[in-house]
């Protein structure tokens, strides 16, 4: 029996905007560092603020009580890549089963949807 490769739960910008005025238990944990989050921010009530070095260091630890692995978690970073090792991470190797990445980050969130929030030069 062949074993299946692994399939990183995904969603796209588009979805994200549906699922933020639809769901409102929805937990969007942006693993950028302050200064990035500083620089461009998506505004709004879901968003939790962890940094991946954070989450490096201190492991569970580092995330708020509300983050949990019954919440519905979106992952987001300036473009997707540190984002999925985070969902990779939580959803493979700590049980979290509604975790996505957010493919293209905060990037594809303002070239798409929201383009009052500033891009990285």
């Amino acid at each position: 029996m062949t074993e299946q490769p692994y399939r990183l739960p995904e969603i796209d910008v588009n979805t994200l905007a549906q699922w933020m005025s639809s769901k409102p238990e929805l937990i969007i944990l942006d693993v950028r560092e302050p200064n990035e989050v500083a620089y461009a921010t998506l505004r709004d009530e879901h968003v939790v603020n962890v940094p991946m070095s954070q989450l490096a260091r201190q492991q569970l630890q580092a995330l708020p009580d509300q983050v949990t692995p019954d919440k519905e978690i979106v992952v987001m970073c300036h473009v997707g890549g540190r984002s999925s090792q985070v969902t990779y991470w939580l959803h493979a190797r700590q049980g979290f089963a509604n975790v996505y990445n957010l493919r293209g980050g905060i990037d594809a969130y303002a070239a798409q949807i929201d383009p009052s929030i500033a891009r990285y030069a």
